[in-house]
């Protein structure tokens, strides 16, 4: 399995360290300029200290790399946290840097494509952006935590819901709500 992750400016950097950490098979990071800055405001890490979590890191500049073409193979592509900004890029078909354009690149592809958005309230552009790549195909994955399943302390509110897109992309099992309480032929 071939996960291609973006990180770009949106708060939920640990969702994105979490999720390198946990997503099995080859991984490949991009890193937006404002994904670096939030990434070390709110968990203390660069960029490199991510990398022995995959196989290479990318400039979002870097529009020369062989996953700006659909000819370069991989199975989805991850973004989380998800900026409303790049959610528009996406949207517009403005490939103008390698997280939008490996966004495009999935969608013409017919590729997974993730988008962990993270903002809130949602304007109506965005709403509209969303739902225009929900209907090509993205999967469209607000990245808010289900408190139903009482977190203990925010690290474990992260790790569920990174438990929860990985059941999502079908790379992990995950125990839904209240399971237990099913009859065990369903278990």
């Amino acid at each position: 399995m071939r996960t291609i992750v973006g990180i770009t400016g949106a708060s939920g950097a640990a969702l994105a360290v979490e999720f390198l950490k946990r997503c099995p098979g080859e991984k490949y990071l991009i890193v937006s300029r404002w994904g670096k800055s939030v990434l070390f405001q709110e968990t203390g890490l660069t960029v490199e200290a991510l990398a022995p979590h995959v196989s290479k890191i990318f400039s979002n500049e870097d529009l020369n790399s062989s996953f700006a073409s659909g000819s370069t193979q991989f199975d989805q592509f991850v973004i989380v946290p998800c900026s409303v900004t790049t959610l528009a890029r996406i949207s517009h078909g403005l490939g103008e840097n390698l997280i939008s354009r490996v966004g495009e690149v999935a969608l013409k592809e017919k590729r997974t494509l993730l988008l962990g958005l993270r903002e809130s309230p949602l304007s109506a552009i965005a709403l509209e952006n969303a739902s225009k790549l929900a209907n090509l195909g993205a999967i469209i994955m607000p990245l808010s935590p289900a408190f139903y399943m009482k977190p203990a302390s925010p690290e474990q509110a992260v790790s569920r819901f990174v438990d929860h897109m990985l059941a999502t992309l079908k790379l992990a099992p995950i125990s839904g709500w209240r399971e237990n309480e099913l009859p065990h032929a369903f278990s």
